[in-house]
């Protein structure tokens, strides 16, 4: 019976409603022009995908979660990834944000960025070294992929987290 409630406590409280698809679909709209804006740094062995620090907001928002993923999925369609990059880069994002929104209630703000980083350097790591071939191990393109993840969703992010915090119920009107 714990189990059950605690389950309970990891899906969203709020029903569907216009607020969240309009918060969603400016996630979506910030993070794919964040992306394809500076697409030169956001793609590639190296990269750090300055969109990557809105990795925090499922911490204030659940419209965080669908936003994130279908910003990433736009972002990879429009810069030319591939359809593996489309599918399982975005995917890995959805998780991430997914995670990290499940998490708010039982780990400190400063720990919201690292499902993205983690998730995202283990599947982006996988796409470089195996649908890429970019030329070096898994574990280095993991690596690589980490760094620049760990810049922008805690160097930008959590910034970015302390920005907005006064504003949290003006803009996410969510109780935590």
């Amino acid at each position: 019976m714990e189990e059950l409630k605690q389950l309970n406590e990891l899906k969203p409280r709020k029903k569907f409603n216009v607020r969240a698809l309009a918060q969603g679909a400016i996630i979506a709209a910030v993070y794919a022009l964040l992306t394809v804006f500076l697409a030169p740094i956001s793609s590639g062995l190296i990269q750090c995908r300055v969109s990557e620090a809105m990795s925090v907001l499922p911490y204030f928002t659940f419209s965080a979660v669908p936003g994130l993923f279908i910003g990433c999925l736009i972002a990879n369609l429009l810069v030319g990834a591939s359809i593996y990059d489309v599918l399982f880069g975005s995917l890995a994002t959805l998780i991430a944000a997914y995670i990290t929104y499940a998490m708010r209630k039982h780990v400190t703000k400063y720990l919201a960025p690292l499902p993205s980083v983690i998730v995202n350097a283990v599947v982006v790591g996988w796409l470089l070294t195996y649908v890429y071939q970019v030329g070096v191990s898994y574990w280095v393109a993991t690596g690589y992929v980490a760094i620049g993840q760990a810049i922008a969703c805690f160097v930008l992010g959590i910034p970015l987290m302390k920005l907005l915090e006064p504003f949290r119920d003006k803009l996410f009107g969510e109780v935590r």
